[in-house]
């Protein structure tokens, strides 16, 4: 399968009180505000405390990786969300599907259009690609307000269970 590039340059946004957002792929420059953003996530929407030395590995490595992208939203220069996509071929569409994940906004920015500027973002990148079939993303059952985000911006429930195994250590 192709590999798609999905490097961009900045976009910006406004959203209705005029507050200017960035949107860029991440870089190495941007470890540490990853790894707190991914570190607040975890505490925040699954009580969970990462391990930082792991989490701050599996970010260098997605940003290394050719099927991962980091995506940051900045205003006036500070890092105010995230999220990350990755691939999954679907040989039932005969095409990728990109997930979004990591999907993060700090709490003083929520409500302002950062996650709406990110997802954008990403959707008009999609559209270029050709082989993109789907932006697809999971949501805790009890993450009411991500929902209605998600479906303002015209997702649907796809009606999936995420089913997981660990630990093959």
């Amino acid at each position: 399968m192709e590999k798609i590039s999905v490097l961009t340059r900045n976009v910006s946004f406004r959203n209705s009180e005029r507050m200017k957002i960035s949107v860029r792929e991440a870089h190495r420059d941007d470890l540490e505000i990853l790894v707190e953003n991914n570190q607040a996530l975890a505490k925040e929407t699954e009580a969970l405390r990462l391990d930082a030395v792991v989490l701050k590995q599996g970010i260098e490595q997605a940003l290394k990786r050719e099927e991962c992208h980091y995506f940051v939203a900045e205003t006036s220069g500070k890092v105010v969300g995230q999220t990350m996509i990755t691939y999954e071929w679907s040989d039932w569409r005969n095409g990728v599907i990109w997930w979004m994940q990591s999907v993060y906004v700090t709490p003083e920015y929520r409500k302002q259009g950062v996650f709406r500027s990110l997802f954008t973002h990403i959707e008009n990148l999609a559209r270029t690609h050709p082989q993109v079939r789907a932006l697809r993303l999971y949501v805790m059952h009890n993450n009411d307000a991500g929902q209605r985000t998600y479906q303002h911006l015209g997702m649907n429930d796809s009606g999936y269970i995420v089913f997981e195994k660990e630990n093959f250590t």
